[in-house]
């Protein structure tokens, strides 16, 4: 089974219904649709340098990255809303090869700065994890 950077192994017990970590059934909100996290293979966030955040979302299929690189759902304003920027800031890169949608924008703080509190960017991913695709 793969799991989300959002997931955690199976070495601990779910700390709840919804937990990512339920073997074999994904995790849904509360009306029973899954986040982008669910459908993913991964999603993770990382630095792009010191002043840059990039995140990924690796689909696991056609169908999955059909649904992230619609640009009525993903788009700048929709990431700007998410993380408080300025759309115009806000990059992506649909890369349908590969059914990978990334996205990128500059840090709120410079890296290892003294106001920031996630030097490796490794938890930016998260909001964007948690989106729940509109139905189709």
């Amino acid at each position: 089974m793969s799991w989300t950077s959002t997931s955690r192994p199976a070495c601990s017990a779910p700390r709840s219904p919804r937990s990512p970590s339920r073997p074999g059934r994904p995790p849904v909100t509360d009306d029973h649709r899954p986040t982008l996290g669910d459908l993913a293979l991964e999603v993770r966030s990382k630095n792009a340098g010191p002043f840059w955040v990039t995140m990924e979302l690796f689909m696991r299929d056609a169908a999955g990255y059909a649904i992230v690189a619609d640009e009525d759902f993903i788009n700048a304003d929709v990431i700007a809303r998410l993380y408080g920027l300025d759309p115009a800031v806000v990059r992506i890169f649909r890369i349908p090869d590969l059914d990978v949608v990334k996205i990128s924008f500059p840090r709120p703080v410079p890296q290892a700065g003294p106001y920031d509190r996630d030097v490796h960017a490794g938890q930016h991913h998260v909001p964007l994890a948690a989106l729940v695709p509109p139905p189709r």
